[in-house]
């Protein structure tokens, strides 16, 4: 899990151990991220509206304009909507879609009833038909035949296998695990075991000072820090995104488990929200949990208080305090999109969905219909957003290089391994469809 931070409030320490996660998507993953290309497609949005950060942010992890990053974005959110209508027009020939490393949108079609017509449908919408032997459903199959083989091995060889996730890129399961070697049953191809260290904890952060101060006025976007507070027990994670519930109350989007106390969630003792102030010391209440869901899914909505309602009231996202991106819209997750991530401890970082709609095992419990993208996040980064183009998309989860003191670090190894670090995130979308009335801050 990406840890929230520890606050002065928490006295028992952390593990310094974190259980392996196991991950067995059920749509589309992308193993690899893009190669470094940028495409001559025409900007599909002024990148003038991103602010500097994101820019430089855009151009140092994507190693592409902010022009090409808007209009890739969009590109994502129009073949998400093909891909919709054919799984339910077309589920015997539909083999999945996503962007390719140049950002041109690709619609995997196999042989059988309805080809010629999804053939046609994808390429009248401007997209690339790449023909593949297997339908998404045929290997959803062998994902479940897979996961059967594994129910029957041994712990020493199940124990070493993180989990099995469908490659529509390269039309195949692929099975992550922790070492070389392992057994497989024969319908795996051996080039499609990939190994990839498992997650570890996250660091133990400096104790902060708990003392009360002025209340402050400026507003709060996404991505600004916050500590959650329950009796003696003291987290720091990073604001979500600004919302309204069904009854019109100002409301935040963040991680569930940034609530160090579930259970109170709506009621009268709920745990509080916190401004963090400069000397990371504690500021004015703004708000407590009104509802927190730690299993499935991890994320929580904080109720505003009506005092600081007008302090939220905006649809932005920053890093540090700096010039804000607007949200306009909500994403759907699709491999191969660039994405970005601001979080109070790290900033903005970017990287690209690289799995969707997928199971993570996270100590005892399993965050489903995640995604996951090629990105750094630290302890702190907990609850903040992630945004494709200017759309939500997603909140901050759980991270696989927790333990690193800065990203510079998991980054380089990445570089040069190929074993980039991994952003498991909670699809905004599904948050909101959980939730009827519950809607983002936009426009």
């Amino acid at each position: 899990m990406l840890l929230p931070r520890n606050g002065r409030r928490r006295p028992a320490a952390r593990s310094g151990t974190f259980r392996k996660t196991v991950i067995a998507a059920s749509a589309a993953v992308l193993l690899f991220g893009p190669t470094a290309a940028v495409a001559s497609a025409d900007p599909a949005a002024d990148a003038g509206a991103l602010p500097a950060d994101l820019i430089a942010a855009v151009q140092r992890d994507l190693k592409i304009s902010a022009d090409e990053y808007l209009n890739r974005a969009d590109v994502a959110q129009q073949v998400a909507a093909f891909a919709t209508n054919a799984q339910r027009q077309f589920p015997q020939v539909f083999g999945g879609a996503w962007l390719d490393d140049a950002g041109r949108a690709v619609v995997a079609l196999a042989q059988g009833p309805g080809a010629d017509e999804a053939r046609q449908a994808a390429e009248s919408a401007g997209f690339e038909v790449r023909n593949v032997a297997k339908s998404e459903a045929a290997l959803r199959g062998e994902k479940s035949a897979f996961e059967r083989w594994l129910d029957g091995q041994p712990a020493e060889i199940a124990n070493l296998v993180r989990g099995v996730v469908i490659d529509t890129v390269n039309n195949s399961i692929a099975v992550r695990v922790d070492q070389v070697g392992l057994p497989m049953p024969s319908f795996v191809d051996p080039s499609r075991v990939i190994v990839m260290a498992p997650p570890i904890a996250g660091e133990q952060a400096p104790k902060p000072q708990a003392a009360e101060i002025a209340e402050a006025n400026g507003q709060l976007s996404a991505g600004d820090g916050y500590a959650s507070v329950a009796g003696d027990t003291s987290l720091r994670c990073s604001l979500g995104f600004n919302g309204t519930d069904r009854n019109g109350n100002v409301v935040n989007i963040t991680a569930g488990h940034c609530n160090p106390d579930i259970p109170s969630a709506g009621a009268g003792n709920a745990a509080g929200v916190y401004e963090v102030a400069r000397g990371d010391r504690l500021g004015a209440q703004l708000g407590s949990f009104q509802k927190s869901v730690l299993g499935n899914q991890d994320y929580s909505i904080i109720r505003i208080n009506d005092q600081v309602a007008g302090r939220f009231a905006n649809n932005t996202v920053r890093a540090g305090g700096a010039a804000p991106i607007a949200i306009d819209g909500v994403a759907s997750p699709v491999v191969g999109a660039p994405v970005c991530k601001s979080g109070a401890r790290t900033g903005f970082s970017c990287g690209v969905v690289n799995a969707i709609d997928q199971t993570v095992q996270v100590g005892d419990r399993e965050l489903t219909q995640s995604f996951s993208a090629t990105i750094c996040a630290l302890p702190g980064d907990s609850g903040g957003p992630l945004v494709s183009g200017r759309m939500a998309l997603g909140i901050s989860s759980a991270s696989s290089v927790a333990d690193y003191p800065v990203c510079e670090i998991p980054n380089l190894i990445g570089a040069l391994t190929g074993n980039v670090p991994q952003l498991f995130a909670q699809p905004v979308s599904v948050v909101l469809s959980d939730n009827p009335g519950l809607r983002v801050r936009t426009g």
